[in-house]
């Protein structure tokens, strides 16, 4: 017969902690005879005996034991549940940390920040910009936002939307230069560099089903994105970035993409918090938010 009353398991455990039905009877607020008719009934599901019963002690069989451990397990379980929905069902307060990427934290996560804040005002926020990995532990990050993740075991990652590099120019350096067919002309082209940490970060391309890097030299390196995007529109050359930095761009006409047979998905953009078995509910929330408005799509490129 299966088990489907919990109460025998409660009343199970609590006997066999209080090595006592009297005890454990008080301690639940039931009669000793209820608690005895629990045990009993249990017992006769599982038909074995789970305590050794004398006038003066009680104590677990072999089985009791073996038993004792799951019930223990299953009742953690339940209360863990029921602390997961009464957590869910909390209003947000208190301070929230995030730390987000400069560019597209401004551009994509600071928007629904704002309405975030209208909807839950007991919320305080701190944020940082950065595009270095801060250790969200150390500095008692609750929430960042990252293009990829790590292989910290101390941090969960949950994926939010999948990101992609594009290659691209403005309408008149295109005009002027030409459209680069294959990776390999970009040598003949003005290209402009990002910078992290002082180092030109390499361009990737798909080729026959291979994901492969250049190192491309060019004449002008930015260590702002922004800044380097800013340049392109500009006619200064070609760029490599975010589809979340251009994509506006490239539907009002003022960037157009190039290469994108060889375009590569990159890493996708993911929440990182640290491992906890529940998320306090302002991180639950806004996590809640984001995926909302963005429905696990890069909602940049809808355009």
């Amino acid at each position: 017969m299966p088990l489907d009353n919990l109460t025998d398991l409660l009343v199970f455990v609590r006997v066999a902690d209080a090595c006592s039905f009297t005890l454990a009877a008080e301690k639940l607020g039931i009669s000793r005879s209820l608690a005895g008719k629990c045990l009993n009934r249990l017992e006769e599901r599982l038909a074995t005996r789970l305590l050794h019963r004398t006038t003066r002690s009680v104590r677990l069989t072999e089985d009791g034991q073996v038993f004792y451990e799951h019930a223990l397990r299953i009742l953690s379980e339940v209360d863990e549940a029921e602390t997961a929905i009464n957590t869910r069902r909390r209003t947000p307060r208190g301070r929230l940390r995030l730390d987000l990427p400069v560019a597209f934290g401004r551009l994509h996560i600071l928007p629904i920040l704002g309405d975030f804040l209208r909807q839950w005002p007991e919320v305080d926020v701190d944020v940082t910009f950065s595009d270095d990995y801060s250790d969200l532990v150390r500095d008692g990050i609750d929430l960042a936002i990252r293009i990829a993740g790590n292989d910290d075991s101390r941090l969960v990652r949950k994926v939010l939307a999948p990101h992609r590099l594009i290659t691209c120019a403005s309408p008149d350096y295109l005009a002027q230069r030409g459209e680069p067919q294959t990776p390999d002309e970009l040598v003949d082209h003005h290209t402009l560099l990002f910078t992290h940490q002082g180092v030109p970060a390499p361009w990737r391309y798909q080729l026959n089903g291979l994901q492969r890097e250049y190192q491309i030299r060019g004449r002008t390196r930015f260590n702002n994105v922004e800044a380097l995007r800013d340049s392109a529109i500009a006619g200064a050359g070609l760029c490599q970035v975010g589809a979340f930095l251009v994509g506006e761009q490239i539907a009002a006409g003022t960037l157009v993409p190039v290469l994108e047979r060889y375009c590569r998905r990159g890493p996708p953009i993911c929440a990182v918090y640290p491992t906890r078995r529940y998320l306090s509910p302002k991180v639950q929330r806004f996590l809640e938010a984001i995926e909302r408005c963005w429905q696990g799509k890069a909602i940049w490129e809808a355009a």
